[in-house]
């Protein structure tokens, strides 16, 4: 089963509150969703293979360690996931994104594909798939159903606020992908909508209703 990482650290926690609130602006919202994705991409690629290399400093000649590939695909779930990119990009400013569209069925719930596009060599890099929200989890284990159709393999779920039904779904469906969250809400409302959650985050990112 796959490993589940709930943030305790108290800055992601003040800026997932933060987000929460009702009074919270567009522009607000948005440099707090990337001040988060940040902090928690910091801890999540924490298992990125190191290679010793030599470099030449002002001083000397030194034996340091960096990353052994920047073999890394960011992979937003459309659109709402787009908020989170900029961070981890900060991050990792070499990696490639892949963009997957998906929308929710507000009858069945259920998600549907409208558009997936990948980098070509996905199934060499470490993907980093993101989403502000994990409700029902349907979403996000069919996002990680395309990439691994398209050969993806070495893959990581992050996002802000998840209910423990979207948690439980997803490792059902992928039990070998890693699933970092900064906050484990209470559950799902009969709208699937996750409480006390934050509402929609599209509409909260980009000022749409």
């Amino acid at each position: 089963m796959s490993n589940v990482y709930v943030f305790d650290h108290p800055l992601i926690q003040h800026k997932t509150a933060m987000i929460r609130k009702t009074d919270t602006t567009v522009k607000d919202f948005r440099e707090l969703v990337k001040e988060i994705s940040m902090l928690m991409g910091y801890e999540a690629t924490r298992h990125l293979p190191l290679k010793e290399v030599e470099i030449t400093t002002p001083m000397q000649d030194a034996k340091v360690n960096m990353l052994a590939g920047e073999d890394i695909a960011i992979v937003p779930i459309l659109r709402a996931g787009l908020g989170m990119v900029d961070g981890m990009l900060a991050l990792v400013p070499n990696a490639k994104v892949g963009h997957i569209g998906l929308y929710r069925d507000h009858d069945t719930h259920m998600p549907v594909e409208y558009y997936c596009k990948l980098p070509a060599d996905i199934e060499e890099r470490e993907i980093f798939v993101v989403d502000p929200m994990l409700a029902t989890g349907g979403s996000a284990a069919a996002a990680i159903d395309f990439i691994k159709a398209r050969g993806g393999k070495k893959i990581v779920f992050m996002c802000l606020i998840a209910a423990p039904e979207g948690i439980e779904v997803l490792q059902k469906a992928h039990p070998d992908v890693d699933i970092f969250i900064a906050a484990k809400d209470e559950g799902l409302n009969e709208n699937a909508y996750i409480l006390p959650g934050l509402g929609d985050a599209g509409d909260r990112l980009y000022g749409t209703k």
